[in-house]
């Protein structure tokens, strides 16, 4: 079975992504927008084309990706992303530890708030 696009989700995943909120994107839309018409925006299956260029302009991401971004494609791209943000969260604290028992400049308890993070 075929995934439906939805395009306003996808305007929502990507600028959530960017950790914009709806007024911010709402003011660079200009001033006939507010947060209540990006809500309603979000909820969109097809967002016209000129709206999605200007979208794509503020967020910097191509139409394209409004356009053709699937339910899983989302899930698996954000897992992606997360697992690789742990991932090199765990590895800057493991570099920490590291070397702050090489510089023999550490306390236990640093040591232990660390190792608990």
């Amino acid at each position: 079975m075929e995934q439906k696009i939805h395009q306003g989700r996808n305007v929502k995943r990507f600028r959530e992504m960017l950790n914009i909120k709806q007024e911010a994107l709402a003011y660079d839309l200009g001033e006939d927008w507010n947060q209540k018409k990006i809500s309603m925006l979000e909820q969109k299956d097809i967002i016209e084309e000129s709206l999605l260029k200007q979208i794509s302009a503020i967020l910097k991401i191509p139409v394209e990706a409004f356009q053709n971004f699937d339910e899983e494609k989302a899930v698996n791209v954000i897992a992606n992303t997360f697992g690789i943000m742990l991932a090199l969260e765990i590895q800057i604290r493991h570099s920490t530890l590291i070397q702050l028992k090489k510089s023999k400049n550490y306390t236990k308890k640093k040591l232990l708030y660390l190792s608990a993070c």
